[in-house]
């Protein structure tokens, strides 16, 4: 069995196949402590809390 292929894919066929190889605007979510807007189920980088509760201190 040969791992080369049979015949030339074109650059349309190639193209058509990578089309669909965009990126994601990020989902952004308000802290429900400080309003900012961050990532889902992360800590927030402004005033270092999730779920409402502070995980790390952030200097201000």
């Amino acid at each position: 069995m040969s791992i080369c292929p049979k015949n030339k894919s074109s650059k349309g066929r190639r193209d058509k196949r990578r089309a669909n190889w965009k990126m994601s605007v990020p989902n952004l979510v308000k802290c429900s402590k400080c309003g900012a807007l961050m990532m889902p189920h992360r800590v927030c980088k402004a005033c270092g809390s999730y779920n409402k509760k502070e995980i790390i201190s952030v200097d201000k």
